[in-house]
């Protein structure tokens, strides 16, 4: 039985701790976006349990530990030296008693709670100043019971071709965890704060990139018309075509902010943000697509979340329409579907460029966007990441939400679209730089391997090529098996293609311009 000990903050928050932390930062970290605190990195625990890759066929952005940072996210939690907010714990219900191994109490707490309960663990460092190393020590036993009670079937087989289908070692911990325990039931989700007023007055500017969509580019300037807390300023940067666009269509109302429009000269979504960000003078800035529908409280919300976490960055809520004809009061009604489904906060695990908010001096230190990405995908997740490897906590804002459109024509994926096509009608992406797509089409994405290649290096992206392949050849129909294995010598040449560019991307560098 664990015995955890009670420090009340002095705004009477209970909080439950073991080992010896300093009690003045508790109380200041009490007040911040985390949940969970503990000094692992120090304690023998960072990056232990790197078996987590084995499921992760697209990297989770917590499969590895930071470097460099006083405080970031991490779900690696040392079960003899660590803090928790006393409503979190026992919503949580605590350590999982199931597992004799309190280091995988602790490790299966933390990683739960940051993958699907809403609660933020964080390493502190000087949290905890007393502690030992302890060298944490995991069984194969250990390991695919961890893997049994919170993932699917098949990624236990994947770590067992991983480890060495020879290893008998390795069958007989897979079959120990599969007689004995099961999958986890739905686990508790912790219940989001309540939003306080906005304090204060912060100025927040919103950034449109637009392309061949101004008529949803003008009723999206009507939702921002209509805010109970509007913005200072929107500068959209429209990428349409000299001969289909209509400058005079941003010059025929009047707009309770500033309007700027720059009709954009080069080419790429990154770009475009990052040619809106120099023209921004709000504290906060909210990136959102042309093709969305926002409701009147969307700007509010943001503000509120942020100041009532004290957090430095969030992605809002987004709703795929069932149309393009659709509009708010559609969105009324499928939130109202969603019910209290929809309101889990905690950590962010990837970013959405159609709605998100961000202190601009966080955009400013990321030097905007990495152009890297125009012509392809992923550059959103690239942006969120880089926020997080900086100790920015991007936390998940269900109150702030839109209805995302996507209607078939327009938008910056025209210029990606073209990375599908082949021989003479191809136009040439930005990734390719000198080097075009011949016989062999690039899969996956290059700026999609770029990003693994650049926030998870040479050796986690050789475990995304294992489970690429793994998933490719034996999920699915069994009786297409043998089609399956006389295409994967065309399948190998294309990843290695994809990988080819990924790593001349690498080497360029993050580029901003």
């Amino acid at each position: 039985m664990m015995n955890l000990k009670e420090f009340k903050t002095q705004r009477g928050e209970v909080i439950l701790y073991t080992g010896n932390p300093c009690l003045e930062k508790l109380e200041l970290l009490s007040n911040g976006v985390g949940d969970i605190w503990h000094s692992s990195f120090e304690q023998g625990y960072k990056n232990i349990f790197p078996e987590i890759v084995y499921q992760t066929a697209t990297f989770f952005w917590f499969v590895k530990d930071f470097d460099g940072l006083d405080q970031c996210i991490s779900w690696r939690l040392n079960p003899n030296q660590f803090a928790v907010r006393k409503s979190v714990w026992e919503t949580l219900n605590g350590f999982d008693k199931e597992y004799f191994n309190p280091v995988m109490q602790a490790l299966d707490f933390g990683l739960n709670a940051v993958r699907g309960q809403g609660a933020i663990p964080l390493y502190v460092k000087g949290l905890f100043q007393d502690y030992k190393d302890d060298k944490p020590k995991i069984s194969v036993n250990d390991r695919y019971v961890f893997f049994r009670k919170n993932f699917k079937q098949e990624h236990s087989i994947f770590m067992i071709y991983r480890k060495g289908f020879w290893k008998i070692s390795e069958w007989k911990a897979f079959f120990y965890a599969k007689k004995n325990f099961k999958k986890a039931t739905k686990k508790n989700i912790v219940k989001h704060r309540e939003l306080i007023e906005i304090q204060g007055q912060p100025e927040v500017s919103y950034i449109i990139p637009t392309m061949m969509r101004q008529s949803f580019t003008l009723n999206l300037l009507d939702d921002l018309s209509n805010q109970t807390f509007p913005p200072k300023q929107v500068v959209v940067v429209d990428a349409t075509h000299v001969e289909q666009r209509d400058e005079s269509l941003y010059t025929n109302k009047v707009y309770p902010f500033e309007l700027i429009i720059k009709w954009q000269e080069t080419k790429g979504s990154c770009r475009a943000r990052n040619e809106a960000i120099e023209l921004c003078t709000g504290e906060y800035i909210i990136f959102g697509d042309d093709d969305i529908r926002i409701p009147e409280n969307y700007i509010e919300n943001h503000i509120r979340f942020l100041q009532t976490y004290n957090a430095d960055a969030c992605n809002g809520l987004d709703i795929r329409a069932d149309n393009q004809s659709q509009d708010l009061n559609d969105l009324k009604q499928k939130l109202q579907k969603l019910g209290d489904n929809r309101y889990m906060v905690g950590a962010a695990q990837f970013l959405n460029n159609a709605n998100n908010c961000v202190k601009k001096e966080f955009v400013d230190k990321l030097v905007g966007n990495d152009i890297n990405f125009d012509g392809g995908y992923g550059e959103d997740k690239d942006f969120g990441l880089s926020l997080t490897k900086i100790g920015v906590v991007v936390l998940q804002n269900p109150f702030s939400t839109n209805l995302h459109l996507k209607p078939p024509v327009g938008g910056y994926r025209f210029w990606g679209s073209q990375a599908k096509i082949v021989g003479k009608k191809r136009k040439t992406q930005p990734w390719e730089m000198g080097v075009p797509v011949k016989r062999i089409t690039p899969r996956p994405s290059p700026t999609a391997m770029y990003y693994f290649y650049k926030h998870f290096g040479l050796d986690l992206v050789k475990e995304f090529k294992h489970k690429y392949f793994f998933l490719f050849l034996f999920k699915g129909s069994k009786l297409k098996l043998p089609i399956r294995f006389l295409q994967l010598p065309y399948r190998l040449m294309q990843f290695e293609k994809s990988l080819f560019y990924a790593k001349r991307l690498v080497e360029l560098g993050k580029r901003t311009k």
